[in-house]
């Protein structure tokens, strides 16, 4: 723990052309009971060369009135020097303008030479005053500091879940989906090579299993890794937008001028989590009877709104101390550099995503290009599948 100011050294840097108020001034310090090392100067050459950054000095005190210099002309180079030392002005005839004119631009303090026994307590004032500046802009430096690191740990757990969601759905597709495909085609063939009806009956009893066992797989597999995106961003929102609206109930349109577009590695698995949390909030909490999905690009930028015209969020709906959904879409847009704004009323929530793209990301490639959905086809399009069995 550090003692007391009254009782450490106090370096005091001095401009002065009087030596007599040099030592006046000392002595009024002492009396204060303060121990100081002090420097006097009296050229504007001098007090440069004293706030040097090599130079360690507690407090400045200057006086008005010097030959060729003046103290507001000295603090004027002391905050262009960019050293952050307590400035007290001192004067025998001061005016009352210039002392604000002082304060203003970021003296401590300002005495009279006629009354020097503030000068002690002013000077204490003023470093502690600068101390407690100092321990606030550490404070919170490491508060940034901290803040970043928590935010690259964020973005890192956003980067392994995805991974580790993935490695998981490859696992059920190859291993949990290849057995249940097989087993679904060696109970086919038991069915057409028997002739009980109790075996058949238990057979098509197992395919009914099997097939739900499927079902439940795929719906599992698309949870943890969407296969949609192979098809594009566009092409997996509609399909979205179409399943959404089935489940729920809530008619859900999704607008783009675009057809189709190629953008950097990430941005779509984010764009597609953020609309795929952002739907399910309004499933859960919006008493919403319309959704709209828009996508657009404008300007080198991704802009992807979910709106709905429910009740809205509150105030205290968004202060909640485990309302990790959104703070999770703020972190998931950061691994690729976006950003999410999030606006609500009684009419309704809308959610923006924006993602700045680099010079050369963006492609609006031709409807017709292979893997593009065909628009017009009149069976539905499920990417989850392993194929007709």
């Amino acid at each position: 723990m550090s003692p007391p100011l009254s009782e450490k050294h106090l370096r005091v840097l001095h401009l002065e052309d009087s030596e007599l108020d040099h030592q006046l001034m000392l002595a009024h310090l002492r009396r204060s009971g303060l121990v100081v090392d002090a420097v006097r100067v009296d050229t504007e050459a001098d007090f440069l060369k004293c706030i040097e950054p090599e130079q360690d000095w507690d407090v400045v005190v200057s006086d008005y009135n010097l030959p060729g210099f003046s103290g507001l002309v000295a603090l004027d180079l002391l905050k262009a020097s960019a050293q952050m030392i307590p400035f007290i002005l001192v004067s025998g005839e001061i005016g009352e303008d210039t002392a604000v004119e002082a304060m203003r631009n970021g003296a401590s303090d300002y005495l009279l030479k006629n009354n020097l026994t503030r000068l002690g307590p002013a000077l204490l004032h003023a470093v502690e005053t600068h101390e407690l500046l100092l321990a606030r802009q550490r404070a919170d430096r490491e508060l940034g500091e901290s803040k970043q690191r928590v935010h690259e740990l964020a973005q890192h757990l956003q980067t392994s879940v995805e991974l580790e969601r993935a490695a998981i759905a490859r696992e059920i597709h190859d291993d949990v989906g290849g057995s249940l495909t097989a087993l679904k085609f060696d109970l086919a063939w038991i069915a057409r090579h028997s002739d009980s009806p109790e075996v058949l009956s238990r057979v098509n009893s197992a395919l009914e299993t099997v097939s739900h066992a499927i079902e439940a797989s795929q719906r599992v597999m698309h949870n943890l890794r969407p296969a949609i995106l192979e098809q594009g961003l566009i092409a997996a929102l509609q399909w979205m937008a179409s399943r959404f609206e089935k489940r729920t109930g809530i008619t859900c349109e999704f607008r783009s001028r675009h057809e189709h577009l190629s953008l950097p590695a990430g941005v779509p698995l984010v764009a597609y989590r953020t609309v795929q949390e952002a739907l399910t909030n309004v499933s859960k909490h919006a008493q919403a009877s319309q959704a709209h999905i828009d996508l657009s690009l404008a300007g080198g930028v991704l802009s992807l709104e979910v709106s709905d015209n429910g009740r809205g969020l509150s105030q205290e709906d968004l202060a909640k101390a485990r309302s990790f959904g959104i703070r999770g879409l703020h972190e998931r847009a950061g691994t690729v550099g976006g950003w999410v704004d999030l606006s609500s009323g009684p009419g309704g929530t809308t959610l923006i995503l924006s993602v700045p793209l680099g010079s050369g990301d963006e492609v609006d490639m031709d409807p017709t290009e292979p893997g593009e959905l065909p628009q017009d086809s009149s069976v539905p399009y499920d990417p989850t599948v392993w194929g007709a069995l």
